[in-house]
């Protein structure tokens, strides 16, 4: 399968460098199949904490293969970012949908599940299912 068929992930952290290490620990859990596209949009434009509707909007582009963009934030300034961007609606690529789902654990499962070709609400719903991952 083409990456061209695979829903994007675009992963939005208050950090640049927490955005990045989530997308790569994400890529590299999800083993050996097709690439999913996946992009960061961590921190501001000058490198500082927060969270930049220019940078969400650039990795949305750049992972859209024309099968939906799965969007998962840290916290909840990146949501209120994430919204204000859908709700302009010509901001973020069709068929863009931010996903409820844990930072981390929502991530891996959002990518694992994209590289299986899945759909953008399969894809949702993986992420959304990390809420019940119990770890004791």
């Amino acid at each position: 399968m083409s990456d061209e068929q695979l829903v994007g992930i675009v992963l939005v952290s208050h950090s640049a460098e927490v955005a990045a290490s989530v997308a790569e620990l994400a890529k590299g859990l999800a083993g050996g199949g097709p690439v999913v596209p996946v992009a960061p949009a961590g921190g501001t434009e000058g490198g500082g904490l927060g969270t930049s509707s220019e940078l969400i909007a650039a990795a949305a582009a750049s992972v859209d293969r024309g099968a939906g963009v799965a969007v998962l934030t840290d916290l909840g300034s990146a949501v209120l970012t994430v919204k204000a961007l859908l709700a302009e609606g010509d901001e973020l690529p069709e068929r863009t949908r931010l996903v409820d789902a844990p930072f981390v654990e929502g991530a891996v499962a959002a990518v694992v599940t994209a590289s299986t070709g899945a759909d953008l609400a399969a894809v949702e719903a993986a992420a959304t299912e990390a809420y019940t991952y119990r770890k004791v």
